[in-house]
């Protein structure tokens, strides 16, 4: 499949147009087309090098949906003219113990990312979602709902499986006092799907502008955090925290919102560590944890959550030739709530 894209080819460098050819199509293999692909703060951190040593020409992108064009002759779940998703994976080592329960993400050996590594041969660089053409076995695919607009859908392939795994992973549901630290593009989905699994949903956020928009996403709550004054009003009220903030803040201070025997599951990923008093944790036998995306079967299982909630990313659509300006926006936090790119103008 000769395709058309975007890559990096070099650290920090512009996204450049981009042509390239995917593998010939395998008998477990499903070829698709390319509609929209979201862009994560991830992909902008790793064209960067942000995160280490990275592969050059780099296509980003791993939150792609568009619809089936072509089959392999074993291919059972997917034919041609379905809507299909792929994620922040696309292979793994199918046999230890994580990837035959499930949870690919953490297989033993390290899932296969969609793009800045080698495919399983170890020779191959995977090519990400910047592109109007892709080819993925159909074990590491997901079906997405027909009723769910493939832009929005685009986001969750990573911001919406990000939040909804430990919201599922922590029983999220009526009765529970759910707090999302940072209304961004994870964020709002970890409103979203908490509310929609019926908790009361607490955002706490340095912006006030973004009130109106929490409360219509089904917050019941809306905290603006300038100090340590506003967290110790709320000692011991949460259930669980979402920590969705990529940037540093006293953990301490955050800690103490969680009543006894609460949780705060730390999902935004900051470039220094953070720094924890056991005496925040040992003060209501609290637990500190993370989370990192889903696997397969808990991929699908969000987006048919999605479809019969109506739940989507709220998103900004921009053209191929937009994208440099969009990274600096998300960097500048100057986008509601996602950008998506229309695969159309690559």
């Amino acid at each position: 499949m000769k395709v058309k894209g975007l890559a990096a080819h070099k650290a920090g460098g512009p996204l450049e147009p981009f042509e390239f050819e995917r593998r010939a199509l395998g008998a477990n293999d499903v070829g698709f087309q390319i509609t929209y692909a979201g862009i994560c703060h991830s992909d902008i951190h790793q064209v960067r090098e942000e995160w280490g040593p990275a592969l050059f020409p780099m296509v980003p992108g791993h939150e792609i949906v568009g619809v089936v064009s072509e089959i392999g002759s074993s291919v059972t779940k997917f034919k041609v003219g379905d809507r299909i998703g792929v994620g922040v994976f696309i292979d793994s080592c199918r046999k230890c113990a994580p990837c035959k329960s499930g949870l690919q993400q953490y297989c033993d050996e390290g899932m296969t990312g969609t793009y800045n590594g080698y495919e399983r041969d170890g020779k191959t660089i995977a090519f990400g979602g910047y592109s109007n053409g892709f080819v993925i076995d159909q074990d590491y695919a997901v079906t997405i709902p027909s009723n769910l607009d493939m832009a929005g859908v685009a986001p969750l392939l990573c911001a919406g499986i990000t939040l909804y795994s430990p919201i599922k992973h922590f029983k999220v549901g009526p009765g529970m006092k759910v707090a999302v630290m940072g209304l961004g593009g994870l964020g709002h989905m970890g409103v979203k799907f908490a509310a929609a699994m019926g908790a009361e949903v607490t955002v706490l956020s340095h912006s006030e502008g973004k009130r109106s928009d929490a409360l219509r996403m089904g917050a019941k709550d809306f905290v603006v955090i300038k100090d340590k004054e506003e967290l110790k009003a709320l000692r011991r009220r949460f259930d669980l925290v979402l920590n969705t903030i990529s940037v540093l803040v006293d953990l301490n201070a955050y800690l103490g919102i969680l009543k006894i025997d609460g949780t705060m599951v730390i999902i935004g990923l900051p470039d220094s560590p953070y720094a924890v008093n056991a005496g925040a944790l040992l003060d209501g036998r609290k637990s500190l944890t993370g989370s990192m995306i889903g696997g397969m079967p808990e991929l699908q299982e969000m987006l048919d959550f999605a479809g019969k909630h109506n739940i989507v990313s709220e998103i900004e659509l921009v053209k191929a030739d937009y994208v440099d300006k969009a990274y600096e926006r998300t960097v500048a936090s100057d986008v509601k709530y996602r950008f998506v790119i229309d695969a159309s103008s690559f």
